[in-house]
């Protein structure tokens, strides 16, 4: 009885344990925006109360034959005609009001037309001026709003600030030679610590190439993300992005279109050269700095559209001082890259990225906005 006791309370606590970490953040994807229905509000300016028609002149009505005097002993009758003489059309109580008011709904919504005598016709000299005049007036020419997706890849050297004289120019690339990365996974999830293990294997031959990132915990299960396309001279061009933990979504790159769709059903997105998934970005990221480091001095910042199984958005990652990491690989020395969140609820992402490994990232921290975070620290790397 005892053993029994022992194994029900054991499997009790692998269930809680379970329903606490299914929330774990394995995902590179920030929350979700705060949804909800948003409601808007519009003042409607009361319509002028309603012009009353006249009430019809009596010489409208069909007037008595003068020598009938009828009406006026009538008048003067007190005791009502008999049930026989009394018509329906003799008695003004039963007529229709000769004009209903109008709807409450209506009174709000539609004002009172006031007819006016028509105006005089215009001279034929001066018919195109007075149409000319009453066509109505060519809107301003207005900027249109372009979808900040649709750009490129922007370096904005330091002090200059986001967006401003920044260079759109595709900036020089070296892709890192293929290797598997292994890392240690220290994770926050609901207040609940957590250790996990995680892989980065990349690939490529020249022409094509293929990243898988996988993120194994215990009773939790495993999260993969896999990013496949091509190689170019500009650096990676995805085709498709697969993030899959219980179910696959996944996005399709469309460069002759300059669009993403998503299996989600969430809506297109534009994409401009230079865009990347949440995966090829620690790759291009590290191509970009492995071709030209001089570049890229602490206060540098990069901006490039980051793709992920749902939507689309534009990250911007500040270059901050180099540090040395005491990783379980051990001593690394790395240039550390910090993403500037835009919104309150953006992800806040710390890469490492080491020089001795083709500045592929050998740390990654990412928190979400309510405090869990997972840290992948480098344990050891090997060829693929």
């Amino acid at each position: 009885m005892p053993r029994r006791a022992l194994i029900a309370l054991t499997a009790l606590v692998l269930a809680l344990h379970w329903l606490l970490l299914r929330g774990v953040p394995l995902a590179w994807d920030s929350p979700a925006a705060p949804t909800g229905q948003v409601f808007s509000t519009r003042t409607i300016a009361a319509a002028p109360a309603p012009v009353a028609a006249p009430a019809p002149a009596p010489s409208a009505a069909p007037a008595p034959p003068p020598a009938a005097p009828a009406p006026a002993p009538r008048k003067r009758t007190p005791r009502p005609p008999p049930a026989a003489e009394a018509a329906p059309a003799e008695q003004p109580a039963a007529l229709p009001d000769p004009v209903p008011p109008p709807e409450p709904a209506m009174e709000a919504a539609t004002p009172t037309a006031v007819v006016e005598p028509p105006p005089a016709a215009p001279e034929p000299a001066a018919s195109a001026a007075v149409a000319a005049a009453s066509a109505p007036a060519a809107p301003a020419s207005t900027p249109v709003e372009v979808n900040p997706t649709a750009a490129g890849i922007d370096i904005a050297p330091p002090g200059s600030g986001t967006g401003q004289n920044a260079s759109a120019a595709a900036p020089p690339v070296q892709i890192p030679a293929p290797v598997r990365l292994t890392y240690e996974v220290k994770g926050q999830a609901k207040k609940f610590d957590y250790t996990a293990r995680a892989e980065l294997l990349w690939q490529h031959d020249g022409s094509r190439y293929e990243a898988r990132q996988e993120v194994t915990a215990f009773l939790i299960g495993s999260r993969t993300q896999r990013s496949a396309g091509l190689v170019t001279a500009q650096g990676l061009q995805p085709e498709r992005f697969g993030d899959r933990s219980r179910s696959e979504q996944a996005a399709h790159f469309d460069y002759g279109k300059g669009l993403v769709t998503f299996s989600a059903n969430t809506p297109q997105a534009p994409i401009g050269p230079g865009a990347q998934d949440r995966l090829s970005m620690f790759i291009q990221l590290a191509a970009m700095l492995a071709a030209d480091p001089a570049r890229y001095t602490p206060g540098t910042q990069i901006t490039l559209t980051t793709v992920s199984a749902r939507n689309a958005d534009r990250w911007t990652f500040s270059v901050e001082a180099p540090e040395t990491l005491h990783l379980p690989v051990g001593a690394t020395p790395a240039l550390k890259l910090l993403r500037l969140p835009r919104r309150d609820y953006d992800q806040k992402a710390e890469l490492w990225l080491a020089p001795a490994l083709g500045y592929l990232p050998v740390r990654i921290k990412l928190t979400q906005s309510n405090g869990d975070f997972a840290d992948l620290l480098l344990r050891g790397s090997d060829k693929p």
